[in-house]
């Protein structure tokens, strides 16, 4: 009689991704659930918009109605559950406000962490003014980490950008808006090195720096590098052990990237298995 097979349970950390998908694999929720899933995470969804786009840029968005995202998120927090809650794309001031009321009501002391997108890597505006101010109103105040880029920072806090010394500035205004902790992506500026600035509200500050890759690909490099940190924050790593492991794995998926399209391409989300697959051909061939 053959025996049964026991398959052991356990907790993965699970991070609730609430964002637009993107057809051409490169970012929003394709990027997410790769990112996650490669970091050890289990990645679960609510899809606030679908976008036709490739490497080029967004050709045409079709929004979710705001009850049918809160629909998705009832479905995942009342049975899965959420160690983090991610926010990317959200398209419109209702969505934004039906997260925040489904965070509120749902996902209590869940770490939220606002990846504020606002323009495409193409330049295609993803939120309008009355959702950003939504946003900055009912998103911000609970959130455990806001991520913006250089360009989303001016658009929030009205201020000019151009140096290293200038996204500490930046990150101080954020701050008075209510997250817990702002991380200023520094990739925009001028310059051989990459300064990324994590300040929080207690007045923490950790400088990241590595040299700039000269590379088309990077489309998805915000929307990834924000799944990473939720899926660290989801394990339970410092803010800080969250950020350098995820700026580490977008490094070098920016260094794989696999070349495809015409204009911004995506990144190698699977180099972890590449690596380990490299790693072990020695092996075979000995055996």
């Amino acid at each position: 009689m053959k025996s049964k097979r026991v398959v052991s349970e356990t907790t993965k950390p699970r991070v609730l991704v609430v964002a637009g998908s993107d057809s051409g694999g490169g970012a929003g929720i394709q990027a997410d659930i790769k990112a996650i899933t490669m970091l050890g995470g289990f990645a679960t969804t609510a899809i606030t918009a679908l976008t036709a786009q490739n490497t080029l840029g967004v050709q045409d968005v079709l929004a979710v109605d705001p009850a049918f995202v809160a629909a998705q998120m009832r479905s995942v927090l009342t049975d899965i559950g959420a160690d983090a809650i991610k926010t990317g794309m959200l398209g419109s001031a209702r969505v934004v406000e039906t997260v925040a009321r489904m965070c509120e009501g749902l996902a209590s002391g869940v770490p939220l962490i606002v990846d504020p997108v606002m323009v495409a890597k193409g330049g295609a505006t993803l939120l309008d003014q009355g959702a950003i101010d939504m946003m900055v109103l009912r998103l911000f105040p609970f959130a455990s980490l806001v991520t913006p880029n250089v360009p989303e920072a001016e658009k929030l806090t009205g201020l000019r950008i151009r140096t290293a010394d200038d996204l500490g500035r930046a990150a101080d205004a954020l701050l008075a808006l209510g997250p817990s902790a702002v991380l200023m992506k520094g990739g925009h500026l001028e310059g051989d090195t990459v300064v990324d600035l994590l300040r929080t509200a207690d007045g923490a500050e950790h400088r990241f720096e590595g040299p700039r890759i000269m590379t088309r690909s990077t489309h998805g490099t915000g929307c990834t590098l924000a799944s990473g940190i939720a899926a660290g924050v989801a394990e339970g790593l410092t803010l800080q052990g969250a950020v350098a492991r995820a700026r580490k794995y977008v490094v070098a998926a920016i260094e794989h990237a696999p070349g495809l399209g015409n204009g911004h391409g995506p990144l190698e989300f699977a180099h972890p298995l590449l690596a380990a697959a490299a790693a072990a051909a020695p092996e075979r061939a000995r055996g």
